[in-house]
């Protein structure tokens, strides 16, 4: 991956790299850059409509940090990593850093051929989602691939590298009544820094077709806080966003790579 990453923080606000030949899937209204697509063979889509209204900042109003883009539209498609080494076992993640395994290469090799316009690549700094990210964007012709850290997944604290079984002998009954050990990151300080991600994210390429690489439990996140929920996420799956009139709306939960090619994740766990 030399000379393919580059980290966000580096650039300049409103600076975009040429778009690249790579086609996100426009599910809405036609932007002002790409003409209009339907969702290519092969992919599904479930939940609301884009511009549904469904977007909240912790405030309530729908904004993104007080982003005032009101006359641009920037479509984001935020999606989970292909399958890990540590999916492949079951294991809980979290901010441990376990590579993809073969399979997630081949699923990242299928989901690039179902994906439309992508003017920008961002992912998360774990080597998962970074091979993920690489992979598309070699295929797509899209990059440097950029860097945002706070794209990373949710610390797990003390059950990172246990598997379910493992967790359930030693913390019985807590993953079904939502408790959680030592070192967990809970909703509200990921939602905060994911919030601050998008915001400079769409602040740098306000207006683009972006494709976020990141982690189940992240993108479960901030769909609950954006109040849908299509349950758990499997690997190169993701949640299609627009930020238009200052507002962070959902739109569709997309498959990227067909049912076939998603065995063997563990369903969104972090």
């Amino acid at each position: 991956m030399t000379g393919f990453v580059e980290h966000v923080t580096h650039r300049v606000p409103g600076q975009l790299d040429a778009p690249g030949p790579g086609r996100l899937p426009c599910l809405g209204e036609q932007s002002k850059r790409h003409h209009r697509a339907s969702v290519p063979r092969g992919l599904s889509a479930t939940s609301s409509e884009p511009g549904a209204g469904r977007g909240l900042n912790p405030g309530g109003d729908g904004s993104v940090g007080g982003m005032t883009n009101e006359g641009e539209r920037t479509t984001l498609l935020l999606v989970r990593h292909g399958q890990s080494t540590w999916n492949s076992e079951r294991r809980w993640q979290g901010q441990a850093d376990p590579p993809l395994s073969e399979h997630g290469r081949e699923q990242a090799l299928i989901a690039s051929r179902f994906l439309g316009n992508v003017d920008v690549i961002v992912s998360s700094p774990q080597i998962r989602a970074l091979e993920t990210a690489a992979i598309i964007g070699a295929q797509l012709g899209v990059g440097p691939v950029q860097v945002a850290e706070d794209l990373r997944e949710r610390n797990a604290g003390e059950w990172s590298g246990l598997t379910t079984t493992e967790i359930e002998e030693q913390w019985p009954g807590w993953i079904d009544s939502d408790q959680r050990p030592d070192g967990w990151e809970y909703d509200e300080p990921l939602l905060a820094r994911t919030l601050a991600a998008i915001e400079m994210i769409i602040a740098a390429w306000a207006g683009a077709d972006l494709l976020l690489v990141s982690h189940g439990g992240l993108i479960l996140a901030l769909e609950q806080h954006l109040r849908v929920n299509d349950g758990r996420i499997p690997n190169l799956h993701g949640r299609l966003m627009h930020h238009v009139g200052g507002q962070l709306v959902a739109g569709d939960r997309l498959e990227l790579i067909p049912p076939e090619s998603s065995t063997g994740g563990t369903g969104g766990r972090v």
